[in-house]
Protein backbone atom coordinates (compact mmCIF):
# COMPACT_ATOMS: atom_id res chain seq x y z
CA UNK A 1 0.00 0.00 0.00
CA UNK A 2 1.56 3.30 -1.02
CA UNK A 3 2.10 6.11 1.48
CA UNK A 4 -1.17 8.22 -0.17
CA UNK A 5 -3.13 5.22 -0.17
CA UNK A 6 -2.09 4.73 3.88
CA UNK A 7 -2.97 8.68 4.72
CA UNK A 8 -6.27 8.23 2.99
CA UNK A 9 -6.92 5.00 5.43
CA UNK A 10 -5.82 6.92 8.68
CA UNK A 11 -8.21 9.83 7.94
CA UNK A 12 -11.00 7.20 7.09
CA UNK A 13 -10.60 5.48 10.42
CA UNK A 14 -10.24 8.42 12.42
CA UNK A 15 -13.47 9.89 10.94
CA UNK A 16 -15.36 7.07 12.23
CA UNK A 17 -13.48 6.65 15.25
CA UNK A 18 -14.62 10.57 16.19
CA UNK A 19 -17.21 10.42 18.75
CA UNK A 20 -18.25 14.26 18.45
CA UNK A 21 -18.70 16.73 16.37
CA UNK A 22 -15.70 18.72 17.67
CA UNK A 23 -13.41 15.88 16.48
CA UNK A 24 -15.02 15.64 13.31
CA UNK A 25 -14.15 19.26 12.64
CA UNK A 26 -10.88 19.17 13.63
CA UNK A 27 -10.63 16.15 11.36
CA UNK A 28 -12.17 18.07 8.38
CA UNK A 29 -9.39 20.82 8.93
CA UNK A 30 -6.94 18.26 8.51
CA UNK A 31 -8.16 17.01 5.35
CA UNK A 32 -9.59 20.16 3.72
CA UNK A 33 -7.77 23.03 4.75
CA UNK A 34 -5.48 25.18 2.48
CA UNK A 35 -2.39 22.94 4.21
CA UNK A 36 -4.56 19.62 4.37
CA UNK A 37 -4.08 16.41 3.49
CA UNK A 38 -5.85 16.78 -0.41
CA UNK A 39 -4.42 20.15 -1.37
CA UNK A 40 -0.72 18.99 0.12
CA UNK A 41 -0.98 16.28 -2.23
CA UNK A 42 -2.12 18.46 -4.86
CA UNK A 43 0.85 20.63 -4.40
CA UNK A 44 3.40 17.50 -5.22
CA UNK A 45 1.41 17.31 -8.57
CA UNK A 46 3.82 19.73 -9.96
CA UNK A 47 7.37 17.41 -9.04
CA UNK A 48 6.00 14.66 -10.94
CA UNK A 49 6.96 13.38 -14.53
CA UNK A 50 4.54 14.73 -16.86
CA UNK A 51 2.97 11.11 -17.52
CA UNK A 52 2.19 10.75 -14.05
CA UNK A 53 0.39 13.90 -13.36
CA UNK A 54 -3.23 13.44 -15.00
CA UNK A 55 -3.27 9.55 -13.44
CA UNK A 56 -1.99 11.01 -9.59
CA UNK A 57 -4.42 13.59 -9.88
CA UNK A 58 -7.44 11.44 -11.24
CA UNK A 59 -6.74 9.32 -8.11
CA UNK A 60 -6.41 12.22 -5.60
CA UNK A 61 -10.02 13.92 -6.83
CA UNK A 62 -11.49 10.43 -5.93
CA UNK A 63 -9.73 10.47 -2.47
CA UNK A 64 -11.25 13.87 -2.21
CA UNK A 65 -14.73 12.92 -3.11
CA UNK A 66 -14.65 9.71 -1.08
CA UNK A 67 -13.54 11.46 1.81
CA UNK A 68 -16.22 14.40 1.64
CA UNK A 69 -18.96 11.99 1.41
CA UNK A 70 -17.53 9.85 4.28
CA UNK A 71 -17.11 13.18 6.61
CA UNK A 72 -20.94 14.61 5.48
CA UNK A 73 -22.16 11.14 6.54
CA UNK A 74 -20.43 11.13 9.84
CA UNK A 75 -21.07 14.67 10.66
CA UNK A 76 -24.92 14.26 10.16
CA UNK A 77 -24.92 11.16 12.36
CA UNK A 78 -23.17 13.00 14.96
CA UNK A 79 -25.79 15.82 15.10
CA UNK A 80 -28.28 13.65 14.77
CA UNK A 81 -27.16 12.12 18.19
CA UNK A 82 -26.50 14.92 20.07
CA UNK A 83 -29.78 16.69 19.22
CA UNK A 84 -31.37 13.44 20.75
CA UNK A 85 -28.85 13.61 23.52
CA UNK A 86 -29.84 17.02 23.90
CA UNK A 87 -33.35 16.52 23.95
CA UNK A 88 -33.68 13.91 26.50
CA UNK A 89 -31.77 15.96 28.91
CA UNK A 90 -33.71 19.20 28.25
CA UNK A 91 -37.49 18.73 29.07
CA UNK A 92 -39.50 21.89 30.08
CA UNK A 93 -42.74 21.98 30.89
CA UNK A 94 -45.18 23.96 28.42
CA UNK A 95 -47.82 23.85 30.03
CA UNK A 96 -46.77 25.66 32.92
CA UNK A 97 -47.40 29.45 32.76
CA UNK A 98 -44.68 32.19 32.20
CA UNK A 99 -43.08 33.57 35.47
CA UNK A 100 -41.73 36.70 34.16
CA UNK A 101 -42.75 38.94 31.37
CA UNK A 102 -39.94 40.47 29.43
CA UNK A 103 -39.91 42.80 25.91
CA UNK A 104 -38.17 41.23 23.01
CA UNK A 105 -35.28 42.87 21.21
CA UNK A 106 -34.80 42.89 17.76
CA UNK A 107 -31.52 41.26 16.51
CA UNK A 108 -28.75 43.36 15.39
CA UNK A 109 -28.99 41.60 11.68
CA UNK A 110 -32.70 42.63 11.30
CA UNK A 111 -31.83 46.22 12.55
CA UNK A 112 -29.02 46.32 10.38
CA UNK A 113 -31.52 45.18 7.47
CA UNK A 114 -33.90 47.53 7.87
CA UNK A 115 -31.29 50.15 8.34
CA UNK A 116 -29.80 49.56 4.60
CA UNK A 117 -33.18 49.20 3.31
CA UNK A 118 -34.51 52.30 4.75
CA UNK A 119 -31.00 54.47 3.36
CA UNK A 120 -31.35 52.80 -0.26
CA UNK A 121 -35.16 53.57 -0.18
CA UNK A 122 -34.24 57.25 -0.06
CA UNK A 123 -32.49 57.03 -3.50
CA UNK A 124 -34.76 54.61 -5.08
CA UNK A 125 -34.02 51.32 -4.65
CA UNK A 126 -36.57 48.64 -3.98
CA UNK A 127 -36.64 45.41 -2.14
CA UNK A 128 -36.79 42.05 -4.26
CA UNK A 129 -36.60 38.76 -2.56
CA UNK A 130 -35.78 34.72 -3.87
CA UNK A 131 -35.29 31.28 -2.97
CA UNK A 132 -32.46 29.89 -0.20
CA UNK A 133 -32.81 26.56 -2.08
CA UNK A 134 -31.53 27.67 -5.65
CA UNK A 135 -30.62 25.85 -8.90
CA UNK A 136 -27.11 25.60 -10.19
CA UNK A 137 -28.29 27.39 -13.36
CA UNK A 138 -29.58 30.97 -11.33
CA UNK A 139 -26.44 30.51 -8.37
CA UNK A 140 -23.58 30.08 -11.02
CA UNK A 141 -24.42 29.71 -14.68
CA UNK A 142 -26.35 32.68 -15.38
CA UNK A 143 -24.03 34.61 -13.29
CA UNK A 144 -20.67 33.83 -15.59
CA UNK A 145 -18.88 31.34 -13.32
CA UNK A 146 -17.31 29.01 -15.09
CA UNK A 147 -17.49 25.06 -15.32
CA UNK A 148 -14.11 25.11 -13.10
CA UNK A 149 -14.79 27.69 -10.54
CA UNK A 150 -13.52 26.78 -6.52
CA UNK A 151 -16.83 27.66 -5.54
CA UNK A 152 -18.53 25.27 -7.38
CA UNK A 153 -16.48 22.60 -5.39
CA UNK A 154 -18.71 20.27 -2.31
CA UNK A 155 -16.69 21.49 0.38
CA UNK A 156 -17.62 25.12 -0.43
CA UNK A 157 -21.27 25.03 -1.21
CA UNK A 158 -24.19 22.77 0.27
CA UNK A 159 -25.33 20.78 -2.35
CA UNK A 160 -28.76 19.20 -2.06
CA UNK A 161 -28.98 16.67 -4.78
CA UNK A 162 -26.36 14.43 -5.99
CA UNK A 163 -25.75 15.62 -9.11
CA UNK A 164 -25.20 19.01 -8.05
CA UNK A 165 -28.32 20.86 -9.74
CA UNK A 166 -29.70 21.96 -6.78
CA UNK A 167 -27.87 23.55 -3.59
CA UNK A 168 -28.52 26.41 -0.93
CA UNK A 169 -27.40 29.74 -2.72
CA UNK A 170 -24.12 30.90 -1.65
CA UNK A 171 -25.25 34.66 -2.19
CA UNK A 172 -28.53 36.29 -2.99
CA UNK A 173 -27.01 37.69 -6.73
CA UNK A 174 -29.52 35.00 -8.11
CA UNK A 175 -32.50 37.26 -7.36
CA UNK A 176 -30.84 39.41 -9.75
CA UNK A 177 -31.05 37.48 -12.44
CA UNK A 178 -34.61 36.23 -11.31
CA UNK A 179 -35.81 40.04 -11.47
CA UNK A 180 -33.96 40.98 -14.59
CA UNK A 181 -36.16 37.68 -16.23
CA UNK A 182 -39.47 38.79 -14.91
CA UNK A 183 -38.94 42.20 -16.25
CA UNK A 184 -37.71 45.33 -18.09
CA UNK A 185 -35.34 47.84 -17.51
CA UNK A 186 -34.38 49.96 -15.95
CA UNK A 187 -33.72 48.38 -12.32
CA UNK A 188 -33.08 49.66 -9.40
CA UNK A 189 -33.37 47.03 -6.43
CA UNK A 190 -31.70 45.27 -3.51
CA UNK A 191 -31.99 41.83 -2.34
CA UNK A 192 -31.28 41.18 1.38
CA UNK A 193 -31.26 37.11 2.39
CA UNK A 194 -29.87 34.45 4.23
CA UNK A 195 -26.49 32.57 1.94
CA UNK A 196 -24.85 29.67 2.97
CA UNK A 197 -21.37 28.56 2.25
CA UNK A 198 -19.57 25.61 4.19
CA UNK A 199 -17.46 27.86 6.77
CA UNK A 200 -17.30 28.08 9.86
CA UNK A 201 -14.91 30.06 12.41
CA UNK A 202 -14.62 33.47 14.86
CA UNK A 203 -15.53 35.47 11.18
CA UNK A 204 -17.36 33.11 9.08
CA UNK A 205 -20.61 31.06 9.65
CA UNK A 206 -22.45 28.03 7.53
CA UNK A 207 -25.24 30.38 7.35
CA UNK A 208 -25.05 34.58 7.13
CA UNK A 209 -26.57 37.34 6.12
CA UNK A 210 -25.98 39.31 2.12
CA UNK A 211 -27.40 41.87 0.56
CA UNK A 212 -26.72 42.89 -2.99
CA UNK A 213 -27.77 45.59 -4.87
CA UNK A 214 -28.19 46.28 -8.47
CA UNK A 215 -29.01 49.39 -10.79
CA UNK A 216 -29.58 48.80 -14.27
CA UNK A 217 -30.55 51.67 -17.27
CA UNK A 218 -28.89 53.38 -19.42
CA UNK A 219 -25.55 55.11 -19.51
CA UNK A 220 -24.48 53.93 -15.76
CA UNK A 221 -21.27 53.89 -15.13
CA UNK A 222 -18.46 53.78 -12.14
CA UNK A 223 -19.22 56.97 -11.24
CA UNK A 224 -22.89 56.58 -10.21
CA UNK A 225 -21.60 53.43 -8.33
CA UNK A 226 -18.96 54.96 -6.61
CA UNK A 227 -21.70 58.12 -5.74
CA UNK A 228 -23.93 55.21 -4.38
CA UNK A 229 -21.70 53.63 -2.30
CA UNK A 230 -19.90 56.71 -1.04
CA UNK A 231 -23.88 57.68 -0.11
CA UNK A 232 -24.12 54.49 1.31
CA UNK A 233 -21.48 54.35 3.89
CA UNK A 234 -21.77 58.03 4.95
CA UNK A 235 -25.38 57.02 6.06
CA UNK A 236 -25.13 53.68 7.57
CA UNK A 237 -22.04 54.94 9.72
CA UNK A 238 -23.59 58.31 10.57
CA UNK A 239 -20.71 59.93 9.54
CA UNK A 240 -20.14 63.48 7.63
CA UNK A 241 -16.64 62.27 5.88
CA UNK A 242 -15.44 59.42 4.77
CA UNK A 243 -12.30 57.79 3.24
CA UNK A 244 -13.07 55.67 0.55
CA UNK A 245 -10.75 53.73 -2.26
CA UNK A 246 -11.69 51.10 -4.75
CA UNK A 247 -9.31 48.48 -5.21
CA UNK A 248 -9.27 46.38 -8.81
CA UNK A 249 -10.70 42.57 -7.78
CA UNK A 250 -12.16 39.87 -10.01
CA UNK A 251 -15.81 38.30 -9.97
CA UNK A 252 -16.79 36.45 -12.63
CA UNK A 253 -20.47 38.36 -12.84
CA UNK A 254 -18.93 41.84 -12.70
CA UNK A 255 -15.84 43.82 -15.11
CA UNK A 256 -14.68 45.72 -13.93
CA UNK A 257 -14.45 44.65 -10.71
CA UNK A 258 -13.41 46.40 -7.28
CA UNK A 259 -13.03 45.65 -3.95
CA UNK A 260 -13.95 49.01 -1.59
CA UNK A 261 -11.96 49.96 1.49
CA UNK A 262 -13.02 52.77 4.13
CA UNK A 263 -10.43 54.64 6.45
CA UNK A 264 -10.68 53.72 10.41
CA UNK A 265 -8.42 55.17 13.53
CA UNK A 266 -8.22 53.42 16.77
CA UNK A 267 -9.18 55.57 19.55
CA UNK A 268 -9.09 53.69 22.79
CA UNK A 269 -9.28 50.62 21.55
CA UNK A 270 -12.55 51.66 19.67
CA UNK A 271 -12.78 51.14 15.33
CA UNK A 272 -13.55 55.11 14.30
CA UNK A 273 -15.14 54.92 10.58
CA UNK A 274 -14.28 57.46 8.55
CA UNK A 275 -10.64 59.18 8.43
CA UNK A 276 -8.02 57.68 9.27
CA UNK A 277 -4.58 55.91 8.30
CA UNK A 278 -5.74 52.58 8.33
CA UNK A 279 -7.98 50.73 5.83
CA UNK A 280 -10.75 48.11 5.89
CA UNK A 281 -12.58 46.00 3.14
CA UNK A 282 -16.29 46.12 3.42
CA UNK A 283 -17.83 45.19 0.16
CA UNK A 284 -17.47 43.52 -2.95
CA UNK A 285 -19.08 45.76 -6.38
CA UNK A 286 -18.49 46.24 -10.08
CA UNK A 287 -20.23 46.99 -13.20
CA UNK A 288 -22.62 44.17 -14.24
CA UNK A 289 -20.82 41.63 -17.03
CA UNK A 290 -22.42 41.89 -20.51
CA UNK A 291 -22.71 37.95 -20.49
CA UNK A 292 -25.21 38.26 -17.41
CA UNK A 293 -27.20 41.02 -19.38
CA UNK A 294 -27.52 38.55 -22.00
CA UNK A 295 -28.15 35.44 -19.57
CA UNK A 296 -30.67 37.83 -18.45
CA UNK A 297 -32.45 38.68 -22.02
CA UNK A 298 -30.88 42.24 -21.27
CA UNK A 299 -29.54 44.32 -24.81
CA UNK A 300 -26.23 44.83 -23.36
CA UNK A 301 -25.61 47.05 -26.20
CA UNK A 302 -28.43 49.69 -25.07
CA UNK A 303 -28.36 48.72 -21.00
CA UNK A 304 -24.95 48.78 -18.38
CA UNK A 305 -25.33 49.13 -14.97
CA UNK A 306 -23.53 48.33 -11.40
CA UNK A 307 -23.64 45.57 -8.60
CA UNK A 308 -22.70 45.19 -5.20
CA UNK A 309 -22.69 43.19 -2.74
CA UNK A 310 -22.50 43.51 1.05
CA UNK A 311 -21.72 41.32 4.01
CA UNK A 312 -24.66 42.22 6.60
CA UNK A 313 -23.36 40.46 9.77
CA UNK A 314 -19.84 42.01 9.37
CA UNK A 315 -21.37 45.70 9.15
CA UNK A 316 -23.67 44.67 11.96
CA UNK A 317 -20.34 43.68 14.14
CA UNK A 318 -18.41 46.84 13.13
CA UNK A 319 -20.59 49.14 13.61
CA UNK A 320 -21.93 47.86 16.92
CA UNK A 321 -18.52 46.62 18.34
CA UNK A 322 -19.74 42.54 18.14
CA UNK A 323 -16.39 40.91 18.07
CA UNK A 324 -17.56 36.72 17.13
CA UNK A 325 -19.78 35.97 14.13
CA UNK A 326 -20.83 33.24 15.66
CA UNK A 327 -22.88 34.51 18.79
CA UNK A 328 -25.21 36.07 16.11
CA UNK A 329 -26.82 32.35 16.02
CA UNK A 330 -26.12 30.80 19.72
CA UNK A 331 -30.13 32.05 20.14
CA UNK A 332 -28.31 33.30 24.08
CA UNK A 333 -30.87 35.72 25.07
CA UNK A 334 -28.59 37.63 27.63
CA UNK A 335 -26.71 38.18 24.09
CA UNK A 336 -29.79 39.79 22.69
CA UNK A 337 -30.80 41.40 25.77
CA UNK A 338 -27.34 43.04 25.42
CA UNK A 339 -26.94 43.89 21.73
CA UNK A 340 -30.80 44.33 20.78
CA UNK A 341 -32.88 46.67 19.79
CA UNK A 342 -36.09 48.02 21.06
CA UNK A 343 -39.10 46.45 18.95
CA UNK A 344 -40.36 50.07 18.43
CA UNK A 345 -36.70 51.77 16.95
CA UNK A 346 -37.22 51.44 13.37
CA UNK A 347 -34.59 52.73 11.59
CA UNK A 348 -35.44 56.16 9.94
CA UNK A 349 -33.07 58.48 7.91
CA UNK A 350 -34.34 61.93 8.93
CA UNK A 351 -33.78 60.96 12.68
CA UNK A 352 -30.42 58.91 12.78
CA UNK A 353 -30.71 55.32 11.98
CA UNK A 354 -29.02 54.02 15.30
CA UNK A 355 -30.59 56.84 17.53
Amino acid sequence: MSDFEKLKENFKNKLDQAKNSKEVDTIRSEIFSKDGFINSEFKKIGTLPEKDKKQIATKINSAKQELTKLFNTKALNLEDAEIDERVKKEKEDVTLPEKDFRVGKIHPVSQVIDEISSIFSEIGFSVEEGPDVESEYYNFTALNTPENHPAKDMHDTFYIEENMKTLLRTHTSPVQVRTMLKGKPPFKIIAPGRTYRSDSDQTHTPMFHQLEGLHIDENITMGHLKGCLNYFVKEFFEVEKIKMRFRPSHFPFTEPSAEVDIGYRIEKNKIIIGEGDKWLEILGCGMVHPNVLKNSKINSNKYQGFAFGIGIDRLAMLKYGINDLRSFFECDYRWLNYYGFDPLDVPTNYRGLSK
